[in-house]
């Protein structure tokens, strides 16, 4: 499909008589041997008119999105997707990252690029059809693993903020390096982090936590300052103090660790979330105890409440996304107590019906919260969590618990007893749960309908005939 692609494109470019290039990730790509379905194309004329072109000769499954005000379109085709600008410069005011767009040459149009190995341009005309323009050296800086700005790096980041996320994303993603001139530029513009809307800046922030090894990105954020103008939460878990010669963790690099051993086991954006935040609730719990040395009681509870207040910063989703990261944080330290052999068929019950269909997740986060650099420690710990997994087989086969509901729901509660909506009614459904989860009765509807009337009558309430 590629190969049509781009034969459609020559020949819209020559017919319309522009120069076109594909330019930017996919040529970069192609370098990296990545795999990309996004293709850039820069023409010097109407990106619009060479798109309107590419979908008529695409046909009926290609949907052409056109966007006037901006001079781009857009194709969705299949498996692809192309986006059409004209060749263009650009400038900015100081209070805005949106920039004021006159046409320009294939040059211009490369000068405005955030960094070179973005750069590079393959002709799609007949005439060189293929042929690479490399203006600013991104293939040495390809070959050297090499981030760095194609002009001065201080206008660069200044003119658009964003910038500055970017390239500790493509550092993150790529495995690659920063220019220490670029680095310092950064340093030197993180004030100018605060005209970027949240939106954008967070898009980055998930690319960094999905990437094959975030903690680069995060590591840098630290360096540059920009994570304490986005996530004050996390440097305020950097460092270590000591007391009567006792000291604790650094929980910031820990943090990262743990994100890392995650990121090996699992894509999942929510959990990748729940292994970077899963500490936050540290520093609010920190004590000392000259028996003990340094405590962070309660900590999974503190870090679950202030996790609202970030994703609402961030521009996170509020809805079944927060509640699944709140329920991985605030259970985190429950398996490791399952572990132990005098632990209760109770427990494990409980354990399954918060978590739900989460349980496994939660048990990956765990495992991954080991970063000990004791082999026999790690040894024990492994050990332990493969308890808790054969405990939480064995009573999930048993009882079926996950995404456990009452067997009597509170409707019928109502109708069986003839009451309104109210306290008693949830008492009693309460009890029924508990009933379940502490194994007096099995998880059948017949045993909790006879626990629920023999404690109904125990309370004084009068079945009704008909139920």
């Amino acid at each position: 499909m590629q190969g049509k692609v781009f034969e459609i494109l020559r020949e819209a470019a020559d017919s319309l008589g522009v120069e076109a290039y594909v330019i930017g990730g996919y040529v970069r790509d192609i370098f990296l041997r990545r795999e990309s379905k996004d293709i850039d194309v820069v023409c010097t004329g109407s990106g619009i008119a060479l798109a309107e072109a590419v979908r008529k000769a695409l046909g009926r499954n290609a949907k052409l999105s056109v966007f006037k005000n901006f001079g781009t379109a857009h194709i969705d085709c299949r498996d692809l997707e192309i986006e059409f600008v004209g060749a263009r410069k650009e400038s900015y005011s100081r209070n805005s990252r949106n920039p004021i767009v006159e046409d320009g040459t294939l040059e211009d149009d490369l000068c405005r690029r955030d960094f070179t190995i973005n750069t590079l341009a393959v002709r799609l005309n007949s005439d060189g059809f293929g042929s690479l323009t490399d203006r600013f050296g991104a293939l040495d800086d390809l070959q050297t693993l090499t981030i760095r700005t194609p002009l001065d790096p201080d206008i660069t980041f200044c003119d658009d903020p964003l910038r500055m996320f970017r390239a500790i994303r493509f550092a993150s993603q790529l495995g690659f390096f920063i220019e220490s001139g670029t680095f310092e530029a950064i340093e030197r513009n993180v004030a100018r982090a605060g005209i970027v809307s949240m939106e954008r800046i967070t898009e980055e922030l998930n690319k960094i936590v999905t990437s094959p090894r975030p903690s680069v990105g995060f590591e840098l954020l630290e360096q540059t300052g920009l994570l304490d103008v986005v996530l004050p939460e996390l440097t305020a878990l950097k460092g270590v103090e000591n007391r009567e010669g006792i000291g604790h963790k650094d929980n910031f690099s820990h943090s990262l660790k743990v994100l890392d051993n995650l990121a090996l086991v699992s894509n999942d954006l929510r959990l990748r979330w729940a292994a970077l935040l899963h500490d936050v609730g540290k520093p609010g719990s920190k004590r000392f105890d000259p028996k003990f040395g340094w405590t962070f009681h309660s900590h999974e509870y503190i870090g679950m409440k202030m996790l609202r207040g970030i994703f609402t910063r961030l521009k996170l989703p509020l809805g079944d996304n927060l509640k699944y990261t709140e329920m991985l944080i605030g259970l985190h330290m429950r398996p490791i107590s399952l572990s132990d052999e005098g632990v209760t068929d109770s427990a494990v019950r409980r354990l399954l019906f918060e978590a739900g269909d989460g349980i496994d997740d939660l048990m990956l986060l765990c495992e991954a919260d080991i970063t000990s650099k004791n082999s026999e420690k790690v040894k024990r710990f492994l050990h332990n969590f493969g308890v808790v997994r054969t405990k939480l087989k064995e009573i999930e086969e048993k009882d079926r618990l996950r995404n456990f509901r009452p067997p009597v729901d509170g409707l019928e509660i109502m109708e069986m007893f003839s009451l309104p909506p109210g306290r008693i009614v949830g008492e009693l459904k309460t009890a029924v749960k508990d009933a379940v989860l502490d194994g007096l009765i099995p998880n059948e509807y017949e045993a909790a309908r006879g626990f629920l009337i023999k404690l109904a009558e125990e309370k004084g309430l009068t079945k009704t005939k008909n139920s």
